[in-house]
């Protein structure tokens, strides 16, 4: 029998919880106020003191007039809330994909070393991961990468039949392009935006590294700092920035064979800008894979007490925004 509530959605859930919020946050200011009526009533302080409590006082962290604050209006504020609330609802489907969270569990569920006792039995609604390591690429090269299990998150924790709407309510508050099609802003904010926002949350102590093979981000994918052993390096390989390699030759060559048939001028030169793009993140790509070769020949051992500034250190210029991270250049 088919419920006759309507289907929760990603919008209505999120009203709903701000709703909600709202209501803690009246309460709260209540009970402050209450207790400060009390305190003033014993000690007879009624001309000097008042009960009230500014609403930018209440220190709750769905309170977006604590969380911002300064000049901008109540709407603006709610706005920023809503909008940096995407972000974070991002960075737990990240977490999920890891296998940090889980759907079926609250809570913290895997925050050991080397992969270390990870079961995959835990992760049953929303699999995770199977390696730790999540590619972002700007193009859809892998079934597997950031963006496809981004989409399968949505559609497991909310009902699969609005998807599409609940995409675009997330590609709405994360910065959408003009004629950008909500998938190619997801894409496009894990790709480019969401490891500086990581950044910023983890105060430049990430737990999702970057690896980056450049400037043309031929290839990036995060690796889940607890998750990473000494064969990481190696799967990283074999598993993507080898195969990608050929997925590119064979890219450039169809695009070539396009170029000499191709119609009209204004097509051509599309298509040969496409083509130019491509070389050159193939030419960092091979790059990348030489360096990153030399990197898991090694098999760098990671000790977990000596913390992220030192581990990070270990790799060279293979991960991103390493002064950020270290305080100094890539060795």
């Amino acid at each position: 029998m088919v419920s006759s509530d309507p289907t929760p959605t990603l919008e209505s859930s999120y009203t709903a919880w701000t709703c909600k919020n709202r209501d803690n946050i009246a309460e709260m200011k209540q009970l402050e106020e209450t207790n400060n009526r009390l305190f003033i009533d014993a000690y007879g302080l009624g001309e000097e003191l008042t009960p009230d409590v500014p609403i930018e006082q209440i220190t709750l962290t769905v309170n977006p007039a604590y969380r911002y604050g300064g000049k901008l209006s109540e709407e603006e504020q709610w706005d920023r809330f809503r909008q940096d609330s995407m972000k974070e609802l991002v960075s737990y489907a990240l977490g999920c994909m890891m296998g940090r969270y889980s759907l079926d569990e609250p809570g913290l569920i895997y925050a050991h070393s080397g992969g270390e006792g990870f079961d995959p039995s835990r992760y049953t609604t929303f699999p995770a991961d199977a390696d730790g390591i999540v590619p972002l690429t700007d193009t859809d090269w892998f079934g597997d990468d950031a963006a496809h299990r981004l989409f399968e998150f949505i559609s497991v924790a909310w009902d699969a039949r609005p998807l599409e709407e609940n995409l675009t309510f997330l590609a709405e508050n994360l910065s959408p392009k003009k004629n950008e099609s909500s998938r190619e802003t997801l894409r496009r904010y894990l790709c480019d935006k969401f490891f500086k926002d990581h950044l910023k949350t983890y105060k430049k102590r990430p737990i999702y590294w970057l690896f980056s093979s450049g400037k043309q981000k031929a290839f990036q994918c995060l690796v889940y700092l607890h998750r990473y052993n000494e064969g990481t390096l190696g799967r990283m390989r074999t598993e993507y920035v080898i195969p990608l390699q050929g997925r590119m030759a064979s890219r450039i060559q169809r695009l070539e064979d396009d170029i000499a048939q191709a119609s009209s001028t204004s097509h051509r030169k599309k298509l040969e800008k496409e083509r130019d793009s491509l070389s050159k993140q193939r030419v960092e790509l091979l790059a990348f894979d030489e360096k990153l070769r030399h990197y898991a020949d090694r098999r760098i051992h990671l000790d977990l007490d000596d913390g992220v500034k030192v581990n990070y250190g270990k790799f060279g210029d293979l991960l991103a925004e390493v002064k950020a991270v270290t305080g100094k250049a890539p060795a």
